[in-house]
């Protein structure tokens, strides 16, 4: 290859157009603390998304802590161990217990089967991920979080766009957070924001990102720094103006893939689960034991000829030191996660990744 093909790249809009937005921040001389362009761009996601209330932060991960304070939740809280690392380390920034349950082969989410069997009397919430922004069994989830009165937040930040049949995939639970980092499909280079069904909970969620102030003498709670800044914001907005492109793009190189791998002996790649509107955040394989190869030598071969897959999730949350001492985290409480973490590879895939590098890809793995 004559360049480094990585697993994503942040897509980046004509710079021309990105003057304008510079030159009014300057003239507004506001840079953060929800100035004009915050408020357009929460306005339009909640336009873009169909949901009714968003708060825009700095991070994703500062947005998941956050969200964890605003509906007060303590004690045990049952995740996936099959995520990056962040969905874990909110619950330990907030002095709660994870409680690790296994994913379902077909999608990786976690398990709704296995759920009830992980809940004690200390159980407040349950925390799972939009892998790779395929949705979660949401009805599955919300009927046991009404049967045990327990909270329900969802990782989606790899859910943005994704809508089920009901609507919007982001409207199910008590809240959403979604990730606006350089990797994903929509972003402000950093960022993040929650969902939110009602205008009482933004104005909690609004007041703990500004540090618990609610007003210029007065702090209500123990807050943090999440605010978006204005530059973030217009980058967003400008963003925005280019997400159907570039989603239609990301789908047509997923289904490249998949027409390319079909029928290649050892390589499965990872269906949808059934949403309605999908947004191809990431391609997924999962190298199984009659592939002429283990995952890590295709791992390596590809990256030797300049392609960069990556191992998403590898290892999992729960071998990681400040978890793996816990219960649940034992490797034969979560056989699917365990077998997924050790066989997947996710495979490049952006707007700007040429047709003609995904027939090298696939004619190198098919011929491995």
């Amino acid at each position: 290859m004559e360049k480094n093909i990585f697993v994503t790249q942040p897509y980046l809009p004509p710079l021309e157009e990105f003057i304008p937005y510079l030159e009014r921040i300057w003239s507004n001389k506001v840079l953060t603390n929800c100035g004009p362009f915050h408020q357009q761009l929460e306005q339009a996601l909640c336009e873009h998304l169909g949901v009714r209330h968003i708060c825009l932060f700095t991070n994703g991960t500062i947005a998941l802590v956050t969200a964890l304070q605003a509906l007060r939740v303590t004690g045990e809280v049952i995740t996936t161990p099959y995520s990056f690392v962040a969905t874990s380390h909110s619950l330990l920034w907030n002095g709660i217990k994870p409680v690790f349950v296994d994913v379902h082969r077909d999608t990786l989410n976690l398990d709704p089967a296995m759920i009830e069997a992980a809940i004690t009397p200390q159980t407040t919430a349950i925390m799972p991920v939009h892998c790779y922004g395929h949705p979660c069994d949401v009805e599955a989830i919300q009927r046991i979080a009404d049967t045990y009165n327990l909270k329900v937040i969802y990782d989606a930040a790899h859910a943005f766009g994704v809508q089920c049949d009901c609507g919007s995939i982001l409207n199910h639970g008590d809240l959403s957070v979604l990730s606006f980092h350089a990797t994903k499909v929509f972003n402000t280079f950093e960022g993040g924001a929650i969902v939110c069904p009602d205008a009482k909970t933004k104005v909690r969620i609004d007041q703990l990102k500004n540090f618990g102030h609610v007003g210029e003498v007065t702090v209500v709670a123990p807050g943090i720094n999440g605010k978006m800044s204005e530059f973030n914001a217009a980058l967003g907005l400008l963003q925005l103006k280019y997400i159907d492109r570039a989603l239609a793009l990301r789908k047509k190189i997923d289904a490249a893939y998949r027409e390319r791998l079909l029928g290649v002996a050892g390589i499965r790649c990872l269906g949808d689960s059934g949403e309605k509107v999908a947004n191809y955040a990431y391609f997924p394989i999962l190298v199984g034991a009659d592939y002429p190869i283990t995952r890590d030598e295709l791992y390596q071969r590809l990256k030797d000829i300049g392609i960069h897959p990556r191992r998403y999730f590898y290892p999992l949350i729960s071998d990681f030191p400040m978890y793996r001492g816990l219960p649940s985290a034992h490797r034969d409480h979560l056989p699917v996660a365990t077998a997924a973490a050790h066989d997947v590879l996710c495979l490049p895939i952006y707007p700007d990744l040429e047709i003609a590098v995904v027939d090298t890809i696939s004619r190198f793995i098919a011929g491995q």
